[in-house]
């Protein structure tokens, strides 16, 4: 009788034991306001609704209880376009949902997107999250644009095939936003991304390569970025990185973006030992044997929003 009893009562404390970690677990992205994601550069959604830009991301964050939206804006356009279409998608998920207000995280060109909503239509905005972002534009866009000078014969047939692959990527996402790269280069050389600064720079830091104003605008600013570019045997995007870091001479980077460069608001990290497409866990998951899991990395900072009552 007495082993019966301990032994139930043993049942009941080992049941509590395993399902309270479970039940803590079920509510930790659970953000007060919607994350919604926005892609960069040539990004989308998801291709044929089967493969996602943010791979394994979004599943994890729904899992832990976050309400998330993907956002879907031109692959290549100027930081503008691309923000007024994110704000016609954010008006439209506020009036089917009642949604009050949203947590922006942008990849690449989506930070420079989000924050141009972030200041434009503060309204909409409750935090700011840029992930490898040219916050303060990228050397290679300067090299594109010192190599294809606007007299250059090359420029319109380089930026035509740059407007057509987004057209395509778009396409096998179902969005038709229109495709302008020469815009984007404009927006994201260091004399495009100057100006826009001047207008639009909340969270941006007033030293080099320091942290910016955490709360800006009663909006939060957060940033994070790595500083590797080869990072794995198999990833065939690495190549591309390792020709496009010789942009930037010794200075740290993620093949398209320096790390000074990527920061905004409080700085969470910004040595990840990833490239600029491990950022958001691309392509497949690759990436470097002992590097942080991208997809732990959003969690975590899920969690610090709800933590922060976002």
């Amino acid at each position: 009788m007495k082993r019966s009893v301990f032994g139930r009562l043993f049942g009941v404390l080992l049941c509590f034991l395993v399902a309270f970690p479970v039940a803590a677990q079920s509510g930790y992205t659970q953000t007060r306001h919607p994350i919604v994601l926005v892609h960069g550069m040539l990004g989308f959604d998801s291709l044929l609704g089967v493969y996602e830009y943010w791979y394994g991301i979004t599943p994890e964050l729904r899992a832990g209880g976050a309400t998330v939206y993907v956002a879907s804006v031109s692959g290549v356009n100027s930081t503008e376009a691309r923000g007024e279409q994110l704000i016609d998608e954010l008006d439209h998920l506020r009036a089917l949902h009642g949604h009050a207000k949203f947590n922006l995280i942008g990849h690449s060109h989506g930070g420079p997107t989000i924050r141009y909503v972030a200041s434009v239509r503060p309204d909409l905005v409750v935090s700011v999250t840029t992930m490898g972002a040219p916050n303060k534009g990228s050397k290679v866009a300067d090299g594109i644009e010192a190599t294809l000078p606007p007299n250059s014969p090359l420029r319109p047939i380089v930026a035509g095939f740059m407007d057509a692959l987004g057209g395509f990527l778009g396409w096998l996402s179902g969005n038709d936003d229109p495709q302008d790269a020469l815009a984007a280069l404009a927006s994201l050389n260091t004399p495009g991304i100057t100006a826009f600064n001047s207008l639009h720079g909340q969270g941006l830091p007033s030293s080099s390569c320091g942290k910016g104003a955490l709360v800006a605008g009663g909006i939060r600013y957060y940033s994070f970025s790595g500083t590797s570019v080869l990072t794995n045997l198999f990833d065939a995007s690495d190549a591309f990185f390792g020709a496009s870091s010789l942009f930037f001479g010794f200075e740290a980077n993620d093949g398209l973006v320096s790390r000074c460069s990527s920061h905004l608001g409080d700085v969470i990290r910004d040595d990840y030992a990833w490239n600029h497409l491990d950022e958001v866990n691309q392509m497949l998951g690759l990436r470097g044997l002992f590097s942080s899991n991208p997809v732990s990395v959003y969690r975590s900072h899920a969690n610090r929003l709800k933590n922060a009552g976002l």
